[in-house]
Formats: C-alpha cells, sequence, structure tokens
C-alpha cells in the first residue's frame, strides 16, 4: 500500500497510475481511497466565511481531462478512478456481470440518448429522457449509476456554474458520455475472458492492499 501521502494533482495522477483502481472516498478497505491518502492540508477544509477548499474535488477534472484515467461511480454505486491500462479488465469484468441494457428499456433509452448527443451534464440528460415529474431526479441517477457501474457511462469532466464575477462555485456537475466516444471502441475490449480479467485485477491489488482480504478486493470489484 502507498505510504506517500497525496499533496498534489500530479501526485494523485501518479497514484492513480500505480493503484490502477481508486476509490474517491472511503471504500470499507482501511486507508484505500484518495480521500483518506490526502495530506492534512489537503482535506476537506471549511473557511471562515463559510465557503469551502477541498484540494481533491478541485483535482477530479483535471485527473480525468488528463486521459489517463477513467471516472465514474464504479464501487457500489460509489465514484472513483481506474487507469486506463486497467480500464479493458475492469470494462470487460463489469460488462459480463452487467449485461447490455435490453432493447426498450430505461437503461437502453438513456444510452441511445447519450450516444445521439455526444455527452450531456447529468440534468440536461434527465430533461431529455423525460425523466422531469416529481420524484424523478432519484429514479434517474439509480438508473444512471446503474450504467456506470456496468461501464456504459462514465465522466468525461465538470461543468461548474458562476457567479456575476465569472467565478465558479459548488460542486460541479457531472459532463456524462459513454467510454466508447470518450476513448474509442477498441479501448474497451479485452482479449481476455471476464474470469481471467477478475484473476489478474485481483493479483494485481492483492500485494498492494496487505491489509484487506481477498474477498475485501473482489467485492470492490464487483
Amino acid at each position: 500500500m502507498r505510504k506517500t501521502e497525496i499533496h498534489s494533482c500530479p501526485e494523485l495522477m501518479e497514484c492513480i497510475q500505480q493503484m490502477g483502481f481508486l476509490p474517491l472516498l472511503h471504500s470499507g478497505i482501511a486507508g484505500y481511497s484518495a480521500e483518506e491518502m490526502m495530506a492534512e492540508e489537503c482535506r476537506y477544509t471549511v473557511l471562515p466565511d463559510g465557503s469551502w477548499e477541498w484540494p481533491l474535488w478541485q483535482w477530479k477534472g483535471p485527473v480525468i481531462t488528463d486521459g489517463n484515467c477513467v471516472y465514474g461511480k464504479f464501487f457500489a454505486g460509489k465514484a472513483g478512478f481506474i487507469s486506463r491500462e486497467w480500464w479493458p479488465d475492469f470494462c470487460n469484468w463489469r460488462r459480463s456481470e452487467h449485461p447490455q441494457p435490453e432493447e426498450g428499456s430505461i437503461e437502453d433509452s438513456i444510452l441511445n440518448v447519450l450516444r445521439m448527443e455526444d455527452s450531456l451534464i447529468t440534468r440536461e440528460l434527465r430533461a431529455a429522457c423525460g425523466f422531469t415529474g416529481p420524484k424523478m431526479r432519484s429514479k434517474f441517477d439509480a438508473y444512471v449509476t446503474k450504467l456506470q457501474m456496468a461501464c456504459r457511462i462514465v465522466t468525461e469532466d465538470f461543468v461548474y456554474p458562476t457567479d456575476k464575477h465569472g467565478r465558479e462555485y459548488g460542486f460541479g456537475w457531472s459532463l456524462l458520455t459513454t467510454p466508447e466516444r470518450l476513448f474509442g471502441p477498441e479501448a474497451c475490449k479485452c482479449p481476455r475472458t471476464p474470469h481471467d480479467s477478475l484473476l489478474r485485477m485481483v493479483d494485481h491489488l492483492l500485494p498492494l492492499l496487505p491489509q484487506a482480504r481477498k474477498l475485501q478486493i473482489v467485492k470492490i470489484l464487483k
């Protein structure tokens, strides 16, 4: 397990490449998340005026637009990073566990809209799919999370609102797309069987996470 604390965006990028798979927040395995690896001065801080600083949140956009990793809700419906090196195996395994949505299903309709538009922020995609009524937001988000867990949808970047001075604020909106559109169809292909991909990922993570049991690592990858 990496012992060095992360102090900068380049160090976060380096850690993602080393680990291959890195949850953004607490994963259930002690110390195994970008949040827990942050140096003390880089953690979430509320300022005296009520605003906040959180370098990890600010870095995630530049990290994913750099092009060497994939970002989405991949770990039990929670966000995290996958290096481009390990994406084919991860995608291979996950798609075997979560088959292509049935034609005409809600998930299929969401994917079709996203493919036509190339990329949309979550609220735009929700509106384009007709999820505009009361209590529809949480239902729609559940479908999108399921598609991210299946490696069908990823986050391309983050879009932030601006104040009257042109300054960005808030937590930002995910700009969603498909991995095929973002990286090309070949990036989602793997020469191994899904089970071989799983074994390869587990064998990679076991020495990096000595504090974790094999079953915990398999659960993370499920």
